[in-house]
């Protein structure tokens, strides 16, 4: 009965010695909080969106404690999250308003189907036959996905083909990484020029497919007097740095494909 004790007495001492060096080890060891990144962190509304460029919240917090990451980049987090966290850091700034665009132009009536689709009600199903269903391989399915990931509510199907409304989108992006075809991007919402169009054939080959698609004649880039919009691979794309949104890319495109988004 004596040695049962004992060996009680023993465990239970032992017990206690690593139950006080696991006390002081978690007071030597533990890092420091930082109170700043903490309170830009609160100030967040946890969106872990990446809109604003940094690994999520946490991220942009650090980058902003340390790196001197501007506030404002929190498009999710509007005028509030600016407001907090300019106060957090001594500095004045304004939200950079973002909003998803769709860079395709091929409704039901200017895009031909090339097939019946039968199957499940997706863009990332439907791709997977010959592209999709449509005759423009590039285009738009209008399934929804990008609908189904928004909780913004700042997206529809209309006319086979997603619709943007920049009032209600905040630019998180979801939409982008949701979309198979890599047809939803994110801009700053400012008047600046999009390309609605992803088509890479040459202009008789993408006309045929839709009847909106960028053909490649270079009208917008002669006209641009910022050098901000290139034809490159039968494509006009826009450098939104350099875009001052005057609009005259777009009177000049014959296809209606350049566009004046926010």
């Amino acid at each position: 009965m004596e040695a049962i004790w004992l060996a009680v007495g023993v465990a239970a001492a032992v017990a206690a010695l690593a139950g006080v060096i696991l006390a002081v080890a978690s007071v030597a060891l533990a890092v420091p909080k930082d109170e700043k990144v903490e309170a830009l962190r609160e100030a967040l509304p946890g969106a872990n969106c990446g809109a604003c460029g940094f690994s999520g919240c946490d991220g942009y917090a650090e980058a902003m404690a340390h790196d001197g990451a501007a506030v404002g980049l929190c498009s999710p987090g509007g005028e509030a999250c600016v407001a907090a966290t300019s106060e957090i850091l001594g500095v004045t700034g304004n939200v950079v308003k973002k909003t998803a665009f769709v860079r395709c132009g091929g409704c039901d009536a200017l895009a031909p189907k090339a097939f019946e689709y039968i199957g499940v009600p997706s863009c990332a199903a439907a791709v997977k036959f010959y592209g999709g269903d449509k005759a423009c391989s590039y285009g738009c399915l209008g399934y929804g996905d990008c609908v189904k990931v928004c909780t913004f509510e700042a997206l529809s199907i209309e006319n086979g083909i997603a619709k943007v409304d920049a009032s209600r989108c905040v630019g998180c992006g979801m939409c982008a990484t949701a979309c198979p075809k890599s047809l939803l991007a994110v801009a700053d919402a400012k008047t600046a020029a999009v390309v609605a169009c992803n088509n890479r054939d040459k202009g008789a080959v993408a006309r045929k497919a839709c009847k909106t698609a960028c053909i490649g004649c270079m009208k917008c880039q002669k006209v641009c007097e910022h050098d901000a919009i290139k034809v490159e691979n039968f494509l006009a794309s826009v450098d939104p740095d350099k875009c001052t949104g005057c609009g005259k890319c777009v009177e000049a495109c014959p296809q209606g494909c350049v566009r004046i988004v926010g």
